[in-house]
Parts: structure tokens; C-alpha cells; sequence
């Protein structure tokens, strides 16, 4: 059964949606996911460039994160405790995958998560539709191009829009330290190309990919 936010489901907390989670209502873990989705499929696609790895971390991260759910006590936010499964989660493929040397470069300093916005594209004519998609495809581009520990504050920061206080507290790492990283990055970015980072369609999880997750995610605890 598919349960997006129904009336009043929207109003409910992260923790009240996590209690009824732990006594028993299972379904209502797809409003978590739904919440999170865009937040999650962003930080790990930090660390991770092929869509089926990202997905599939995304998926153990949801399934690790509902086994743990009786360890949330709410001292962080959700997304904040969320997103750590899923950085530890990126790591761990990482490892797998025996890219040691791509490791060793984000270790140093875990990742956090934010990205940008552009023009809405429902009023724009083909031609100006075209252009703009060629623009987020030379951002994101550009934005891949990054050494990972300066494309994970980026993606956090300046295209999740986290808080200082939340990236910090993710990726482990001093507010001083954010700072350079984030500067160093955005040197990085090429002007022309920084300038057009005032819009969120880069690394969308559309609904579609959204849907196929939750569905899985929700089949495999149907199982538990």
C-alpha cells in the first residue's frame, strides 16, 4: 500500500512519525522517505556518480536507519541522523569497490549535502527550455569535476541549503573548516558557471525514481 502524506499526516513531527513507526504502524516510514528523499539522493550522490550504486545505497541506507530506528531520540534532527547512515553508507561502497585512493580523499572530511536552483521551466518556450537544460547539464558537470571533500559541502551547502550547524554536524568536520572547503569550491566553479546556481533542478530525484524506491524500501519491510 502506497502512503503519501494525507491531511494531517503532514502536520505530524519526525519523532511522532518515528514512535508510531516503533509501535507498530510500518507504513507510515514511506512519509520518513518521501520527506528525505531529495536530501538523501543528494549526499550520497556526492560521493557516488553511478546512478544504480546511489540508489541501491539509498535503499540500505532506508533499511539500515529503520533497524536503528528505536536509536533516534530526537538530540538531532531526522535528516541530520539520516544523512550520517547514508555518508557511512557511500563509504562503505566506496570500500567495496576498493577505490582506496578516492577514499582516502573524502575521509579526511565526510560530506554534507546541499544544491541549486534555476528558473521554473513550465512558462519557458523550447528554445529557452533547451538552453537551460544545457545549462544544468554544464553545472552539474562542473560540480562532478570537484574533489569529493569540496562537491559534498557544496552539494550540502549551497544546493541542499543546510545549515551550517547541520553540515558540520554530518560530516564531522570544524565550521572553520566548512568555510574553506566551501570558498575552495566555489573558486573551483568557473564564475559563469556559479552564477547559475540560484536553482534546485540539478540531481533531481524525480517522482518517478522517488516512487520506485519508496516501493522497494516498503516491500523489503513488509518482509521484516
Amino acid at each position: 500500500m502506497q502512503v503519501k502524506e494525507k491531511q494531517g499526516q503532514h502536520q505530524l513531527s519526525d519523532r511522532e512519525v518515528v514512535e508510531r513507526v516503533l509501535t507498530g504502524e510500518k507504513e507510515l516510514y514511506e512519509i520518513l522517505m518521501r520527506r528525505y528523499n531529495q536530501k538523501l539522493y543528494r549526499v550520497i550522490r556526492g560521493y557516488l556518480k553511478d546512478a544504480c550504486e546511489v540508489e541501491d545505497a539509498m535503499q540500505n541506507t532506508y533499511l539500515k536507519a529503520y533497524e536503528k530506528l528505536y536509536q533516534f531520540h530526537g538530540e538531532a534532527q531526522f535528516s541530520t541522523w539520516l544523512v550520517r547512515i547514508g555518508i557511512n553508507e557511500a563509504l562503505g561502497w566506496l570500500r567495496q569497490n576498493q577505490k582506496a585512493a578516492f577514499l582516502h580523499s573524502i575521509q579526511e572530511d565526510q560530506p554534507d549535502q546541499q544544491l541549486l536552483e534555476l528558473p521554473d521551466t513550465k512558462s519557458m518556450n523550447p528554445e529557452i527550455n533547451t538552453i537551460h537544460k544545457e545549462m544544468q547539464l554544464l553545472l552539474e558537470q562542473a560540480i562532478d569535476n570537484l574533489p569529493t571533500k569540496y562537491r559534498v559541502v557544496y552539494m550540502l551547502r549551497e544546493v541542499e541549503e543546510m545549515s551550517t550547524a547541520e553540515v558540520t554536524a554530518c560530516l564531522a568536520i570544524s565550521e572553520s573548516n566548512l568555510k574553506v572547503r566551501l570558498h575552495r569550491a566555489k573558486t573551483l566553479l568557473k564564475e559563469n558557471l556559479y552564477q547559475l546556481s540560484a536553482s534546485r533542478d540539478v540531481f533531481t530525484f524525480g517522482s518517478k525514481h522517488c516512487d520506485k524506491l519508496v516501493n522497494q524500501v516498503m516491500a523489503r519491510l513488509q518482509q521484516v
